[in-house]
């Protein structure tokens, strides 16, 4: 049986480097990866699927949206990765569901509130603000003052996680962000219009300067530099859904079919769009497919 199986993995070797000969590394690469979203902080790496990426820079994004500090959204994902590893379940022990595994019967909401990402973000964030002292708190212990869990040990083994998250969620890593996905390419049109209601709902963007000729385009002037790479990673950490294929943060872009934590220099022509905006403001631009 061992021999068999080697002998077949051999066979899979083989014919692997056979089709990158004939068609090249690069669609080979392309056909067996599996698409994942990658954070670098303080030396540590994170890897997330597309879904989980999406969620993280949600519940950061409401943070944001709020005016917290990046403490706060530290302690929100690291609670959502021990309660759900960043997926919205629709499933729980009793009634808990979501990204925070809320209860409906302990007055988190309802079913279809506890269940939609922002709802929950800043269902969180309003208990996580009755907590005396959370801002100077142990962020394990903060987490399990709000949640009330039955482990409460269990989200220390996350807050590694959720600071890396956070740091680079909300713009804390600026210019020397490191962070990207590695993406199929796109299977539809992208909504510049929807995006902008999201960008306005989950980061408080109020600033939309143009939408593009063709509505595939949206540019955004920010006030401060923080916030514009908090904007650009959440678009980046939500380019699966909202097919998005590039993202310039003032001088910095990356793009969707190139290394997934690769920031370049941004083109002169995207570069123009920057230079027109008043002084001051930092400006993102998003591509859609």
């Amino acid at each position: 049986m061992l021999r068999s199986r080697r002998l077949l993995v051999g066979l899979l070797v083989i014919t692997a480097c056979a089709l990158a000969g004939v068609f090249g590394a690069r669609w080979l690469v392309d056909r067996l990866s599996t698409p994942e979203c990658v954070f670098v902080a303080a030396g540590q790496s994170v890897s997330l699927t597309p879904e989980q990426a999406a969620n993280a820079a949600t519940i950061a994004a409401v943070s944001v949206q709020r005016g917290l500090p990046p403490r706060a959204a530290t302690i929100g994902l690291t609670t959502a990765i021990q309660e759900s590893k960043l997926r919205n379940l629709r499933y729980g022990h009793a009634d808990s569901q979501g990204l925070f595994q809320q209860r409906p019967s302990q007055g988190w909401g309802t079913v279809e509130q506890v269940t939609e990402p922002v709802y929950a973000s800043n269902a969180f964030y309003d208990a996580l603000e009755r907590v005396p002292g959370w801002q100077d708190g142990v962020v394990t212990v903060v987490a399990q003052e709000v949640q009330r869990s039955a482990f409460p040990d269990a989200y220390a083994d996350h807050e590694w996680e959720g600071r890396v998250l956070a740091s680079v969620l909300t713009g804390q890593e600026g210019s020397a962000t490191q962070m990207g996905c590695d993406l199929d390419a796109p299977t539809a049109a992208g909504s510049a219009e929807n995006l902008a209601t999201k960008l306005r709902q989950q980061l408080g963007v109020a600033d939309i300067v143009d939408a593009g000729s063709d509505a595939g385009t949206l540019t955004l002037a920010l006030d401060d530099g923080d916030h514009a790479w908090a904007v650009a990673t959440w678009l980046v950490s939500h380019a699966e859904a909202e097919q998005v294929v590039s993202v310039q943060v003032a001088d910095q872009r990356w793009d969707r079919d190139r290394s997934p934590l690769t920031w370049r220099p941004a083109q002169h022509a995207a570069a123009d769009a920057a230079d027109s905006q008043p002084s001051g403001r930092t400006t993102v631009v998003v591509e859609l497919n």
